[in-house]
């Protein structure tokens, strides 16, 4: 210890203490990140907080805008060069192929834990698998047989039923101004697709028998994650296997004959799984959407797809929808921008009144520990 006493000012002892405190230390640090980073990965909280820190509103909503992009353009390749005209079975396939992905993320530890059974009870999951099942394969038919206004005066006939429902449901009101600016964008969007208006009473039927199955499937996605610890992939994980068993219920009910038949070369089959791929693109980034946001702002996003893609083909591609289709898009976009202002300041406000609330509260609860300290030394300095 001579050797470290002359080389070391306060002696080695002292210094090798010190390292073994450091050492300590760390080792005290690192098993609290770990701890911190099992919370955020592994846990259902953790998990939920993640997802509303890294994919808010604005990412949900751009990642689900450009997702729905690229799968019109993957499903006309499908359904169009292709020639795979079953519109159940490939919804079969999308999922099936979601099925497999997540499967291989619960295998590498990737996939998001789900909040306890007892959170929520499987009828509400059930309930969601099937409604999921009818609402995208009721959509495909209704794309197969309607024409693209037919289609687009179907779905926006989905908003008035989301506000009924949520209504009926949660007894959750819309502001006026909201209902003035919703009736001014499905006005807009009508307009902008009634050129393409072409009436199939099998077609109609299909588009009426989806809407209702369509506003419930966004209401469900939207309170299940917003009311619980649900995340987007977590939830994908529970349902999918419900909606995958009555897509094969419907599967025979729905298609043509001929699936079997299909010239399933590769060519064929690797459009099929780019399609596949989009699929579970969008079904993830539909359910990011519809936890950061809500059903109707879902749904005012999806006639925002519909008007850009149209001024699109207009301004890219030199197609012609007319003076009239033009004018309802751009009352369309007038209406949603309003829509999208009108839901910012309802946010910031609810913001500030909760930022509020919490701040009296606190002041409440500091109030009432002063007034019980000084009670309790009232009654000490008696008892003395």
């Amino acid at each position: 210890m001579g050797v470290w006493d002359s080389i070391l000012p306060g002696g080695g002892r002292r210094f090798i203490k010190r390292k073994d405190s450091d050492a300590g230390a760390a080792g005290k640090a690192l098993e609290e990140l770990r701890g911190s980073l099992y919370n955020d990965f592994h846990t259902s909280e953790g998990a939920k907080r993640q997802q509303q820190r890294f994919c808010g509103p604005i990412v949900a909503l751009t990642f689900n805008f450009v997702v729905a992009v690229g799968i019109i353009m993957a499903n006309k390749m499908v359904m169009g060069t292709v020639g795979f005209n079953f519109p159940v079975a490939l919804s079969l396939i999308h999922y099936l192929f979601a099925l497999v992905l997540m499967a291989v993320l619960k295998a590498l530890y990737l996939l998001p834990i789900a909040p306890p059974s007892k959170s929520t009870p499987f009828s509400s999951l059930f309930a969601l698998g099937a409604v999921m099942s009818f609402s995208t394969g009721l959509a495909n038919i209704s794309l197969k047989h309607n024409s693209v206004g037919f289609y687009q005066m179907a779905k926006i006939a989905v908003t008035p039923t989301i506000v009924v429902a949520e209504f009926i449901l949660f007894h959750k009101k819309v502001s006026p101004r909201k209902v003035i600016t919703l009736v001014v964008v499905s006005f807009g969007v009508a307009v902008a697709t009634v050129t393409d208006l072409e009436f199939n009473f099998f077609g109609a039927c299909v588009a009426l028998a989806w809407i209702i199955p369509s506003a419930v499937n966004k209401i469900l996605w939207s309170n299940l994650q917003q009311s619980g610890n649900w995340t987007a992939l977590a939830l994908m994980w529970k349902t999918t296997p419900i909606t995958i068993f009555f897509f094969i219920v419907l599967m025979p009910l729905l298609d043509p004959p001929g699936l079997l038949s299909f010239n399933w070369d590769f060519k064929n089959s690797s459009a099929i799984i780019m399609s596949a791929l989009f699929g579970f693109l969008l079904q993830w980034s539909g359910a990011l959407a519809l936890g950061a946001t809500s059903a109707l702002a879902h749904v005012v996003l999806g006639q925002f797809k519909t008007i850009v893609i149209m001024l699109s083909g207009y301004l890219v591609f030199n197609s012609d929808p007319g003076l009239t289709s033009l004018c309802g898009a751009v009352i369309a976009l007038a209406g949603m921008s309003v829509y999208t202002y009108l839901g910012m300041k309802e946010s910031a406000t609810s913001s500030r009144r909760n930022s509020l609330n919490s701040r009296q509260n606190s002041h409440l609860l500091k109030s009432k520990v002063i007034i019980d300290g000084e009670k309790q030394e009232t009654r000490t300095v008696d008892s003395v």
